[in-house]
């Protein structure tokens, strides 16, 4: 068991931000690199690159995260610290969720929370209560194989296209 507290990574987000990702925590591979989504497995920048149909995978992680905001999307995570052995979300002991009032305030213009995976997605509730739509996503973990990225990324279009088809067993939460 850890020694001491994990602290997570800053927000990337902008005051024009529509459409935040918010993770669990960082894996073991994003905290040594001080990165978003670092390990080279994890489908995050190809399912976030085809949603805005830009190549983010591709780019250095200098140049991907202007360009994610300039598509008016951002990134967190749902803890700011825990301890954690290893980088799976059920190791995850002492969470401490972040900030949610300061997204608020940071982000006048948000209106979709997609939670990348199950674990960040039981935070759902509590931003549906805020007005805003929320979307449990597959997560694009490499631990996550239940699905194929095609399949994963049927599923990622909801952020974008409100209307998209989802299939049962993911959870949806829409507000009118």
């Amino acid at each position: 068991m850890p020694d001491s507290l994990l602290t997570g990574l800053a927000p990337v987000i902008a005051l024009d931000t529509r459409i935040v990702i918010l993770g669990s925590f960082p894996g073991a591979a994003s905290l040594a690199a001080q990165q978003y989504y670092a390990h080279p497995r994890n489908q995050f920048w190809k399912l976030v690159g085809a949603l805005v149909g830009e190549d983010l995978y591709a780019l250095p992680y200098d140049q991907r995260l202007p360009r994610l905001l300039a598509h008016r999307f951002g990134l967190w995570d749902v803890l700011a610290a825990c301890e954690r052995e290893g980088s799976l979300d059920s190791a995850i002991r002492k969470p401490a969720a972040n900030d949610f009032e300061r997204l608020h305030r940071l982000c006048p213009a948000l209106e979709t929370v997609g939670f990348n995976g199950q674990a960040s997605g039981k935070f759902a509730p509590q931003f549906a209560a805020h007005g805003y739509r929320t979307v449990v996503l597959p997560s694009s973990s490499p631990a996550h194989m239940a699905l194929n990225f095609e399949q994963k990324l049927e599923r990622w279009r909801a952020l974008v296209e409100p209307g998209a088809d989802v299939r049962p067993g993911i959870q949806m939460d829409w507000l009118t």
